[in-house]
């Protein structure tokens, strides 16, 4: 069955009733065929005798409104390609409905129409309305998304869970801690290969372990419950300044820096004065290492991370992030987040928040922490966000994931990580609510101001093909 979409846009002049209206087509993108053609780690299915899954009907099914059932709405123009499902952060929606009445203070958030919203003999038709102070900017693509995503987008100041949809979550308690160990080192998933990287600190080596996960395919003797991963590689790269610093708290973290390399770090936080870390650059082709100590001059930091391997859960703490060979840490005093040149360690900025942020996980607190991480090229923080451009967002703050350990890791519209807390140990796996249902680029680039309302018919048919 093929889809076709057609969008009508409405702008109304509050003094003149002058109306501009837009009608435009839309091309639909892979998004639904994923969510109900993938299962990867069997998501979808029920690995123990009662389900920790989601139930697909009022979240997911029917299609409309759930699965397609908000709009966002974009300053740039989106690559017209079936595959694109999600915005990088430089086009981030500038606003966005869901499939309900907009009750929250979001200015950037519109209504659905209730009563002109409805289902059709063959498909649906939606009505989004925004008010004068609602959906301000300049507008150059449209998309339908699902419902949850039309909520917040990635996040806002009123809502930030709405991003995160928990699709199952998986008990690993029964694994014993040396197994859990490895799950909750993983700083890489290659999906395609049903691979999983775990990293740690032992002695004088970084040990790495290259595990083989039942992802999209699954052998004679293995489970759906993570019970029977294998260990393929056990590599331990001895190394001589690297190491984890602390006495009592061992500090540091690993990383995938996503361009070939492994990187770890450490640092002890400091309120004041300089920062001291040490580093470690281990290559993903031969191990190959490069490592030395840094001083980063008046850089007051929070500890990247912490990990105790030997206390009765295993205990594992991010509070950093990296992208584009870039190291993100939090200023000590929650006001800004540091961003430092791993290839240059004198190129060091501070970012300012403009704001104290609450340093909250994005999970509830307990013995594995998660502060940060990285979702397509966003920083994703408890009460922040910074983009590409490294602009800040001010978000909720609220707590979005099940108990982590692990930076998530993306497959399409999947996230999984692995987590635990004080004897309650999971993988979980979470749809990623705001994706690109549809593409819709304007002819014309259009603005929304305050002297105006806008309504947006969108209807979406099944055609023969």
């Amino acid at each position: 069955m093929k889809l076709k979409g057609t969008m009508v846009m409405e702008l109304t002049d509050v003094n003149t009733s002058e109306v501009e209206t837009i009608t435009e087509e839309n091309m639909v993108t892979n998004a639904v065929n994923n969510i109900l053609g993938i299962n990867p780690m069997g998501i979808f299915y029920c690995e123990a005798e009662y389900s920790t899954g989601i139930v697909w009907t009022g979240k997911l099914l029917p299609i409309c409104p759930n699965m397609i059932g908000g709009i966002l709405l974009f300053s740039k123009a989106l690559e017209e390609n079936a595959d694109n499902i999600y915005v990088q952060s430089d086009n981030l929606p500038v606003a966005y409905a869901s499939n309900n009445v907009n009750s929250t203070a979001n200015t950037a958030r519109g209504s659905l129409n209730l009563t002109e919203s409805k289902k059709l003999d063959n498909g649906y038709k939606f009505v989004w309305e925004f008010t004068p102070s609602q959906g301000n900017g300049t507008i150059a693509a449209v998309a339908l998304t699902s419902a949850l995503g039309g909520q917040n987008g990635f996040g806002s100041f009123v809502g930030d869970a709405s991003t995160f949809l928990q699709l199952k979550a998986v008990d690993i308690g029964s694994l014993g801690a040396a197994k859990q160990v490895v799950l909750f080192g993983a700083v890489e998933v290659d999906f395609e290969k049903n691979l999983l990287y775990s990293m740690t600190f032992k002695s004088s080596s970084v040990c790495i372990k290259k595990v083989r996960l039942p992802i999209f395919n699954i052998g004679l003797n293995e489970k759906l419950d993570d019970s029977t991963y294998t260990v393929l590689e056990d590599k331990a790269v001895t190394v001589s300044t690297f190491r984890f610093l602390g006495d009592y708290t061992l500090y540091g973290e690993f990383m995938d820096g996503k361009d070939g390399y492994w990187y770890g770090f450490s640092n002890e936080g400091n309120s004041s004065g300089s920062a001291t870390m040490v580093w470690v650059k281990i290559s993903k082709n031969d191990y190959s290492i490069a490592e030395g100590e840094w001083t980063l001059s008046n850089a007051k930091l929070m500890a990247v991370g912490q990990r105790d391997e030997s206390a009765t859960y295993p205990e594992r703490i991010i509070q950093c992030c990296m992208r584009g060979g870039y190291l993100y840490v939090p200023a000590y005093n929650k006001t800004g987040i540091y961003k430092i040149n791993t290839a240059n360690s004198a190129d060091v900025t501070l970012i300012p928040f403009g704001f104290t942020s609450k340093w909250k996980p994005l999970c509830e607190a307990g013995s594995c922490e998660v502060y940060m991480t990285l979702i397509g090229d966003l920083i994703v923080a408890g009460d922040f966000q910074v983009t590409a451009e490294d602009k800040v967002i001010h978000t909720q703050g609220s707590v979005r994931l099940n108990d982590a350990a692990t930076p998530l890791f993306q497959y399409k519209q999947f996230l999984v990580g692995w987590g635990g807390s004080y004897g309650s140990e999971y993988r979980t796996m979470y749809l990623l609510t705001p994706y690109l249902a549809t593409i819709n680029n304007l002819s014309s680039a259009v603005v929304k101001t305050v002297d105006k309302t806008m309504k947006i018919t969108y209807t979406l048919t099944e055609e023969t093909a």
